[in-house]
């Protein structure tokens, strides 16, 4: 036995969970799960692969006689000219051969010393590439976390990064898995190789078919979005290759299920982590995560640590709005492939049904953003979405945790508004928060304003490009967004979470006790039904504001040109006055956006013991840090939110602010009350900082 132990190959930072082998089960439910995703259109056709590879070769063409411009503009000598080369290289779901049809290339552009970033780069290839005909949608995000430009060449989307390494000349066979290729690398450029050397790490890891499989369960389920705070795919990539090492031997299926099973018990915020963080390896000390050491690594709620050296921290914008939202999905995948072993589900459609994200909420977020033509309105939707996750933070922040917000992880188009598009996100209380905490509702109008100014901030913003922030109610979601334009029925029947719901809310005692409680059900719809026609009525004839945000808010979420009061001296009798709230008034009505699925509890299995087991590796770790953190983690800028506190996207706790607000402030004492039976328009300036 001690030999067994002994020569027992470990795959990761810990022993495997389990060495078992597919049973024959698992191969016939392997090949159903592979015929879905085949049917479900995941994988592209040999005849857009070879379009994908000579657009490739196209784009290293592109930057090839770029880099000969600079080399000559320069003044090099013209052996430095006759050698001057950059090289294109691909990452993310591309190079991992998991991409699907029409899905973007992740590709890094490295080039040499003297080709810069801002001028090189972002000047000169930027202007070759806009008068290239086959090049569209050309954009670019310099001031990003990982700076980019994004484009279309010939049809096929492009993010493009790039890497200027301290080189005078660039090898076609340059390996990127060197420690040696980030000496004297600045910091952008670091964050811009690590995707490569990242999926060089964990290609042999990764098994195809489930980190395709997981892709479009986190597509479908709203939860695939790095930029809203979500997971992107490094990301999902490194959660497989995590469960592909604790079962070396499983199928798909099996890894399927056990990839909701260890990620539901998973005790955040231990890290993920493929390989054992070696700060030794390499003498050019650059910073790895490391919570004993950074302060602030120990307030990431989510660390998945990268594989390649500097290890660091992907998901470090993930909140705990969207890190609850995210475990609440692990539980229902867990639920539904423990059906679907028990054969109680419907094949694999049960695991793939999309989110029904505007149904789940009563009360909303919209932000409108405009511009003056097609290519500033590219540019500026860019812009805004990459600080959408702020707004999730401040929220939090100024709130403490008691309002929830769900950003939806994509923006959507009004064709009757060409030149505008709109960012949505969901609303509620934190369960468990009394009605009235403290006898005072929500107040974010100074947060909203807080957002204003840090998207105004935009290095290239210019007349024209504009953004506005509505509140609006469920009944209130303009139409565009719904497939067809058309709004469906709430609370549709067949799918798993209604079924879930019902087995829940309506316990099967008998055929005469099912009809009745059945016809009582639809009795209740109807009458709350008619309720909610007559609250909407009422909302589409009053004007008088019962949400008071310092923000533009129209009728379905349109911004209006009228200027009007805040709140009128009715509505803020009606504030006064209210004593119920709608998250906690209509037990009917609410809807939350993960519900626990009811669901016969399974006896813990010796697998399940040692998914336990293996989180005690990094307490040690884990536990020095929260203690530490626990009597120096509070900030000093109670009333103030900087905007670097924002920027690096690190939740910290804090202390009650001190209210300094002028005279003029305090008369916008009316506030985001989420309990409110009308709904109006308001105007707002918008504000630039400058």
């Amino acid at each position: 036995m001690a030999s067994v132990q002994k020569n027992r190959q470990r795959y990761g930072i810990t022993e495997p969970i389990s060495l078992g082998g597919p049973t024959e089960l698992d191969v016939i439910k392997t090949r159903a799960l592979e015929k879905y995703l085949q049917d479900a259109g995941l994988y592209e056709s040999n005849e857009e692969a070879l379009r994908r590879e000579e657009v490739l070769g196209r784009l290293d063409e592109i930057v090839k006689t770029w880099i000969k411009k600079i080399s000559r503009d320069k003044g090099l000598s013209d052996e430095t000219l006759e050698q001057a080369n950059a090289k294109i290289f691909t990452f993310g779901s591309y190079r991992l051969k998991v991409h699907g049809p029409g899905a973007d290339i992740d590709t890094l552009c490295v080039g040499p010393r003297y080709a810069t970033r801002g001028n090189g780069f972002f000047g000169e290839l930027h202007r070759m590439l806009s008068e290239l005909p086959e090049v569209t949608e050309l954009h670019s995000v310099p001031d990003a976390y990982v700076p980019l430009m994004g484009f279309k060449l010939n049809g096929v989307s492009i993010d493009l990064l790039y890497a200027k390494l301290p080189l005078w000349i660039i090898p076609e066979d340059l390996d990127l898995s060197a420690d040696s290729i980030l000496q004297n690398a600045d910091e952008q450029t670091v964050r811009s190789l690590n995707g490569c050397r990242v999926t060089d790490q964990i290609f042999r890891l990764s098994f195809r078919t489930t980190l395709r499989c997981i892709r479009f369960w986190a597509k479908k389920r709203g939860v695939y979005s790095n930029v809203s705070g979500f997971l992107g795919g490094i990301n999902w990539a490194l959660l497989v290759a995590r469960i592909c090492q604790l079962y070396p031997n499983a199928l798909p299926n099996m890894l399927v299920s056990r990839f909701f099973r260890v990620y539901t018990q998973w005790r955040w915020p231990n890290p993920i982590l493929l390989c054992s963080i070696d700060e030794e390896v390499s003498s050019l000390g650059l910073q790895v995560w490391d919570p004993r050491r950074n302060p602030k690594d120990g307030l990431h709620k989510m660390p998945i640590i990268t594989p390649a050296y500097p290890c660091m921290n992907s998901s470090y914008n993930v909140s705990s709005s969207t890190l609850r939202i995210m475990t609440g999905e692990f539980q229902r995948g867990k639920d539904v492939c423990a059906a679907l072993e028990a054969n109680k589900a419907d094949q694999w459609d049960a695991l793939f049904e999309p989110f029904a994200f505007f149904e789940s909420y009563k009360n909303y977020l919209q932000i409108n953003i405009s511009a003056s033509n097609v290519d500033d309105l590219k540019k500026w939707k860019g812009w805004v979405e990459s600080r959408f996750r702020q707004l999730t933070l401040m929220v939090e922040r100024h709130t403490y945790d008691m309002l929830q917000c769900h950003p939806h992880p994509h923006g959507f188009q009004d064709d009757s508004r060409p030149l505008q598009c709109s960012l949505f996100m969901g609303l509620q209380r934190k369960q468990g928060v009394p009605e009235a905490a403290g006898g005072k509702p929500f107040d974010i109008r100074r947060t909203i304003e807080d957002f204003k100014n840090i998207v105004y901030g935009y290095m290239l913003w210019i007349p024209g490009m504009e953004v506005s922030v509505s509140h609006i109610m469920r009944r209130s979601i303009p139409s565009f967004v719904f497939p067809g334009g058309a709004r469906p029925l709430r609370n549709s029947k067949g799918t798993w979470d209604s079924k879930r719901c019902s087995e829940q809310r309506v316990p099967s005692t008998g055929s005469s006790s099912t009809t009745t409680t059945s016809s009582e059900s639809k009795a209740v719809k109807k009458r709350k039904l008619r309720e909610d026609e007559k609250l909407t009525d009422q909302s589409r004839n009053s004007k008088r504001v019962a949400v008071s945000v310092h923000v533009e808010n129209g009728e379905n979420g349109s911004p209006s040109s009228s200027a009007g009061s805040i709140c009128s001296a009715p509505m803020k009798d009606h504030c006064t006055k209210s004593e119920s709230d709608p998250f906690s008034k209509d037990a009917g009505e609410s809807h939350h956006p993960i519900e626990k699925i009811a669901t016969r509890q399974v006896s813990p299995s010796q697998e399940s013991a040692e998914v336990e087991d293996n989180f005690g590796f990094i307490n040690q770790m884990v536990k020095q840090v929260s203690n530490k953190g626990a009597s120096s983690g509070t900030t000093t800028n109670g009333s103030s939110f900087s905007n670097e506190a924002v920027e690096e996207l690190e939740d910290v706790q804090m202390q009650q602010p001190v209210m300094t607000h002028k005279a003029s402030v305090q008369q916008l004492k009316p506030i985001i009350k989420l309990n409110f039976t009308s709904l109006s328009t308001t105007n707002a300036k918008n504000l630039r900082a400058y």
